[in-house]
């Protein structure tokens, strides 16, 4: 397995290379000038902001430019913001915990909704269960975070006033007071884009159970006297497994998109709204840092998938 892990990752560099030669490309074309805000003030001088320009390489061409970027960040430099004033790695790292954090519970809660209800819906397809199972999907991936996001700050911030609905980083408690105010203010945001989530794996979830266990293995398991349980679980289940894990791998992208929505709904300090900051201050670098870190989350995923088929399916080799 090491070896296949190793491999995938030496694939993976060309990729990463190609997508952060097209992102940056695509954003040094852009329209809109980074010192915009210096140029409109009367009192900086013109020289100051051509000598900016020129500080930070702003006037050099597209593929020096990027071949400049290209080696600060394989030596660990990751550019400088031209908001904040700092480095962004400072700003990614001190951001990235918050999200990876909000989307790991999400995808948690989402597993943990979608396999037992979508096996137990295939499990007694056409039931009571099933349709009001179903319905409720239909209903959760139809509606996008944004709209539940605010129904949920409606009914249980505003109406009932259990949860605070603005998230804040620098909460004045300490010890288990800090956890429990945490938890309270990260209820929401995780079960928004959990639910969300959910509702589209079950149907997945729900196919798939009913592909696997119309197979014959299935029945002759059953003719081995195995309890119904024992062939669900060890038969059926994990089999039905394989095309989900591949359906959580493709959708992290989307994942990423609704927790920068979330973020902003919410006021969480993660690196989805440090990016629309960004791109509303035409922060190039934290732009392509932050759009480079999420492709690299997308492609880790994607590894990380791969390597869980072997585990679910003992016939597929790391090879």
């Amino acid at each position: 397995m090491f070896h296949y892990i190793v491999r995938r990752i030496l694939i993976a560099v060309p990729s990463l290379l190609g997508i952060s030669a097209i992102l940056f490309g695509v954003l040094a074309l852009a329209p809109g000038d980074p010192f915009e805000e210096l140029a409109q003030n009367p009192n900086v001088p013109p020289e100051v902001r051509l000598a900016l320009r020129a500080q930070f390489g702003l006037d050099d061409p597209i593929w020096q430019r990027y071949f400049h970027w290209l080696v600060n960040m394989l030596r660990g430099d990751w550019g400088f913001s031209f908001v904040s004033r700092i480095d962004v790695d400072t700003l990614i790292l001190g951001r990235l915990p918050v999200t990876i954090a909000v989307i790991g519970m999400a995808q948690v809660l989402a597993l943990l909704v979608a396999i037992p209800v979508g096996v137990l819906a295939a499990v007694r397809p056409y039931s009571w269960f099933d349709r009001i199972a179903s319905t409720f999907a239909f209903i959760g991936f139809s509606l996008p975070t944004f709209f539940t996001g605010v129904l949920f700050i409606l009914f249980f911030s505003i109406y009932l006033g259990w949860l605070p609905f603005v998230y804040r980083a620098d909460l004045s408690e300490t010890g288990w007071r800090w956890w429990w105010e945490q938890f309270r203010q990260s209820i929401m945001p995780i079960t928004v884009l959990g639910l969300f989530q959910a509702a589209s794996m079950m149907r997945y979830v729900r196919s798939s159970v009913l592909d696997v266990i119309r197979l014959d293995y299935v029945t002759t398991a059953r003719s081995k006297g195995l309890t119904e349980r024992v062939v669900i679980n060890k038969h059926v289940v994990r089999n039905a497994l394989i095309p989900v894990v591949t359906l959580i791998a493709l959708q992290m992208p989307a994942v990423f998109g609704g927790a920068i929505v979330t973020e902003q709904i919410f006021r969480i300090p993660g690196i989805g709204s440090l990016l629309i900051d960004a791109i509303l201050r035409n922060d190039t670098p934290v732009i392509m840092a932050v759009t480079f870190v999420f492709a690299c989350l997308v492609i880790l995923c994607n590894l990380l998938a791969d390597v869980l088929y072997g585990l679910l399916d003992p016939r597929i080799s790391y090879r």
